[in-house]
């Protein structure tokens, strides 16, 4: 599983903005979508590195392009 360390919730959420993504709606955790995939990411700072990197997969990106996009 790819590992994204010290990753916040506005950097993460500019990111996936920056790949098209949307925010649906926010409560517990914020729900991205960009018509196609949905993104469901905790509201919590910094969050995980297991699940960043399970997120930006599902998004499609590998670790390096997340980065690249910071």
């Amino acid at each position: 599983m790819p590992k994204l360390s010290g990753i916040g919730q506005k950097d993460a959420v500019r990111v996936f903005q920056k790949l098209g993504f949307r925010i649906a709606r926010e409560s517990g955790k914020i729900v991205m979508s960009n018509g196609q995939i949905r993104l469901s990411k905790p509201c919590h700072n910094p969050s995980n590195a297991i699940t960043m990197g399970a997120i930006a997969k599902d998004a499609g990106l590998t670790p390096e392009e997340f980065r690249k996009l910071l």
